[in-house]
C-alpha cells in the first residue's frame, strides 16, 4: 500500500508543477476509439497513459523547454515499481522530486516577473499619456482621476465605511469586475481596498462619479489578483452612493 501511494504521489507531484496545457487534447471518434482500445483494461491504461503524457507537456511548456522529460525513464521506473525494484531509493527520490517542485516553481516566478515589467512598463506609457489629457488630474502618489459627475455631499474619511456603485476595467477594455452588473452596490470599509481606492474615494463627495486609473503600485502590485496580471494599471468608474 505504501508504494502503490508513493507512485501516486510522485505522478501527482510532477503534475503539480504544471500551470497549462502546451496544447488541449483532441477529443477522440467513438468509431476511431473501438479500433485502438479493445477491453476496459486497455481503456484504463490509454487514459492513464494519456493523462500522464499531458502532465509531460505542461512540465515542457512550463520550462520553455529546459525540462522535456524522458519516457524511457519514466517507463522504466514503472516497470521497476511493478518488479519490487529501484535504482533510486525513495528518500532519493522525495528528494529529487522536492528539489524539482521548486525549480518549477522559480522558473514560473520568473515568468511572472518578467510579464509584470512587461505590463508596469506599457502602464506608466499610458499613464504619461493619460495624465495630459483634459479633465485628467494626477495626485502626488501617481493616481488620476476624471471628474464625471460632482456630488454636493460630503466627503468620506478614510476610516468610514461607503456604498458605492462601479465598474472596473484593464486597459484593454475588458471587465474584470462591477458592482452593476451585478446589480447590488458595493459596501466597506476605505481601509479595506487598495490604497488608490482609499485615497481616491476621499477625493469624492456623495453623488460623484469619477473615473480612477490607478498604477499597479497602488493597486494589486507586482503579483496580481484573481486574474488580474502583476503590474497592471486599474480603470474604474465610481459611483459614490453614501457614506454608512
Amino acid at each position: 500500500m505504501r508504494k502503490i501511494f508513493f507512485l501516486l504521489l510522485t505522478i501527482l507531484t510532477i503534475g503539480a508543477c504544471g500551470i497549462k496545457k502546451i496544447t488541449e487534447a483532441k477529443p477522440v471518434s467513438a468509431a476511431k476509439q473501438t479500433k485502438i482500445i479493445m477491453n476496459e483494461l486497455d481503456s484504463i491504461s490509454y487514459s492513464y497513459g494519456h493523462q500522464i503524457g499531458q502532465t509531460f507537456k505542461k512540465i515542457q511548456e512550463d520550462s520553455d523547454g529546459k525540462y522535456s522529460l524522458n519516457m524511457e525513464q519514466f517507463t522504466e521506473g514503472i516497470k521497476d515499481f511493478l518488479s519490487d525494484t529501484s535504482k533510486i531509493s525513495t528518500e532519493d527520490q522525495q528528494a529529487i522530486l522536492q528539489s524539482f517542485g521548486q525549480k518549477m516553481q522559480e522558473i514560473a516566478m520568473e515568468k511572472q516577473k518578467l510579464e509584470s515589467n512587461k505590463m508596469k512598463e506599457s502602464g506608466i506609457k499610458f499613464l504619461e499619456t493619460n495624465g495630459k489629457l483634459d479633465g485628467v488630474k494626477t495626485t502626488a502618489s501617481g493616481l488620476q482621476y476624471k471628474i464625471i459627475k460632482e456630488g454636493d455631499g460630503p466627503s468620506p474619511k478614510a476610516t468610514d465605511k461607503v456604498s458605492v456603485h462601479y465598474v472596473g476595467t484593464m486597459l484593454d477594455g475588458s471587465t474584470f469586475d462591477s458592482s452593476r452588473d451585478r446589480g447590488t452596490p458595493a459596501s466597506f470599509g476605505l481601509n479595506q481596498v487598495i490604497s488608490g481606492w482609499t485615497e481616491g474615494l476621499q477625493l469624492m463627495k456623495v453623488g460623484s462619479t469619477y473615473e480612477f486609473f490607478i498604477p499597479s503600485d497602488l493597486a494589486y502590485g507586482d503579483q496580481g489578483n484573481q486574474g488580474i496580471p502583476g503590474g497592471s494599471v486599474l480603470k474604474f468608474e465610481v459611483e459614490l452612493l453614501g457614506i454608512e
